[in-house]
């Protein structure tokens, strides 16, 4: 294992051991990474908004408790694999104490999974075409990931001073390129457009590193880290 997976995600599910106040802010930065994917796996398992929502504090709660998380090991490899397969089961548990309170409350309900719009009380019509609650999750894990990379690049060329050259040349980082001529950019830069193309090159090559460290972060070595870039891929496919 190399110096570059010294600070991962894994080191602060260690340091999150415990009931210190570094143990707390370590465990509450994991939490902040995985809040959208885990409400995201929730809306796709049948909860509206902001039931989704509560539920995700609530698992978060839990594992800031301590105790669900003491089971982590790095050598079993992604850390995303793992907060799926405990959401899962805080899902299900979940499903069986709400099926439990309606039977014990003697009425009945409808809650079918999808995302559609109301159409009565307590009722939901399903959207056979809605991504599975795991598809889901892995998709705005990969959303998350990128959001993050892009934020770490950004931070660092800001720090280099190069502000500007970040701002002109963002759009070839996301899906706003084919609306923005290479053109424009090389006039707000003062450069020529076969310097433009150049930059971007580079600009892309530094995100696909920044994306790379930030699943780095999120596995035991770095033989999963090309894994990982190919589920990051795949997720976003879907």
């Amino acid at each position: 294992m190399t110096s570059s997976f010294h600070d991962t995600r894994w080191t602060l599910v260690s340091r999150s051991r415990g009931e210190d106040t570094q143990a707390k802010a370590a465990l509450s930065e994991l939490c902040a990474a995985y809040y959208a994917p885990v409400v995201a796996f929730l809306r796709r398992d049948g909860r509206a908004e902001d039931v989704a929502r509560d539920l995700a504090h609530d698992f978060f709660a839990k594992l800031l408790a301590g105790g669900t998380i003491d089971s982590a090991d790095p050598l079993r490899g992604k850390f995303r694999s793992y907060l799926l397969m405990i959401l899962k089961r805080f899902a299900a548990n979940q499903r069986d104490h709400d099926h439990a309170a309606k039977r014990g409350g003697g009425q009945v309900h409808a809650v079918i999974d999808g995302e559609s719009d109301m159409t009565g009380a307590g009722l939901q019509i399903a959207d056979v075409k809605a991504e599975a609650p795991d598809a889901a999750f892995d998709r705005q894990w990969a959303l998350t990931l990128l959001a993050r990379a892009l934020g770490r690049l950004e931070s660092e060329m800001r720090d280099d001073g190069k502000s500007e050259h970040f701002d002109a040349l963002k759009p070839w980082l996301t899906a706003e390129a084919d609306a923005t001529p290479q053109v424009d950019a090389a006039t707000k830069l003062g450069m020529s457009i076969e310097a433009v193309k150049v930059a971007i090159h580079r600009l892309r090559k530094r995100f696909r590193e920044a994306v790379k460290a930030e699943i780095a972060q999120t596995v035991s070595d770095e033989d999963t880290v090309r894994e990982e870039l190919d589920a990051l891929m795949v997720a976003l496919r879907k």
